[in-house]
């Protein structure tokens, strides 16, 4: 059985010709499916939660979800980065759970380091073999402060704990993300192919008047970090984030470790200098930004910033640990 996750929110509906040809080949395999259109935040989460809660049958009373006993459940997703991780957030056994991805999104940050089919034939063919192709490393965030300040697009539920497969970050990429997301240009921008326009015009504008707390950060390893005016902390699991700039050049979504970039105590000078090159990641040895790698990190901030996970913004904290959990993620893709 394939349970497929569709967002028709993405390319501005233009992915519907591809689920079209997803059917159409499960058709001509024989191969079963269903299929779920995402009705807003938190939406694709709850439905992942209810497939991969009853995997067994036997206990399975919503036979809406059903599979056979000690069978995989195999998970297709169809949408950006956003909706990739609501599905992975919503897994329940990732053991007996495979995944499928048809990038959909204006970012795609996820497949840019992984080497995807660009034809989306070849790529729901891969799939629909139903062989695990690789594992990938998940990370999760822990608030450990949760604020009242909350996303305009907040989920309706908010657990104290998150998951990501990108990256997950504090302070500047998360309140870009946090604007753009229910911003009424980036949505007539994505019509012409231009959304990423929208990310830009924010940026400049948080970078210009975002406040820049001080900030502690601490490693497993015993490395901590000081910055007096933090721009942001993301943790990396992939190359890239933000649409394509390269924060962790080095970043191998396998191995196990984050590719934790921070940045703070610069000018703006040095801010505009340091952006284009992190866009090819060449930004390592700019003035104020640090690298470290580690398996578990703690963020602190004087005051509660936006925090994001995968471009997905819940809510404020000034207090996170990070955990990646190796090579966790079945893919079939």
């Amino acid at each position: 059985m394939f349970y497929c996750i569709v967002n028709p929110s993405a390319r501005s509906g233009h992915g519907k010709n591809i689920y079209n040809l997803f059917e159409e080949k499960c058709k001509a395999l024989g191969k079963p499916y269903k299929i779920f259109f995402t009705k807003g935040p938190g939406h694709a989460l709850s439905v992942v939660k209810r497939i991969t809660d009853n995997i067994s049958v036997k206990n399975n009373e919503n036979k809406a979800f059903a599979s056979a006993d000690n069978e995989p459940v195999n998970i297709v997703v169809m949408g950006g980065d956003g909706t990739i991780n609501e599905v992975i957030s919503g897994i329940q056994d990732f053991d007996n759970v495979r995944l499928g991805v048809v990038p959909l999104g204006s970012g795609n940050d996820f497949v840019r380091d992984l080497n995807f089919p660009k034809d989306p034939a070849v790529l729901i063919n891969q799939i629909l073999k139903g062989e695990v192709v690789r594992k990938l490393d998940i990370g999760n965030v822990h608030y450990d402060h949760m604020t009242k300040t909350l996303s305009r697009l907040h989920d309706e539920r908010i657990s104290e704990e998150r998951r990501f497969d990108v990256s997950a970050g504090i302070g500047f990429d998360a309140a870009v993300c946090e604007e753009a997301l229910s911003s009424s240009t980036k949505n007539k921008l994505n019509k012409f192919g231009l959304g990423k326009l929208t990310y830009g015009i924010i940026a400049i504008r948080q970078i210009l008047h975002a406040d820049q707390p001080s900030c502690d950060i601490e490693t497993d390893d015993g490395t901590h970090i000081h910055i007096d005016h933090l721009i942001f902390a993301a943790a990396m699991l992939h190359a890239y984030e933000g649409g394509g700039f390269k924060f962790a050049p080095d970043a191998d979504p396998q191995d196990g470790y984050f590719d934790l970039i921070a940045g703070g105590d610069m000018s703006i000078r040095q801010i505009f200098k340091a952006l284009p090159l992190a866009y090819f990641g060449k930004h390592y040895g700019q003035h104020g930004i640090h690298h470290v790698r580690a398996k578990e990190i703690k963020i602190t901030t004087a005051i509660p910033l936006w925090v994001h996970t995968d471009g997905e913004v819940l809510l404020k904290s000034d207090s996170i640990t990070l955990t990646c959990h190796h090579k966790k993620l079945n893919l079939l893709s």
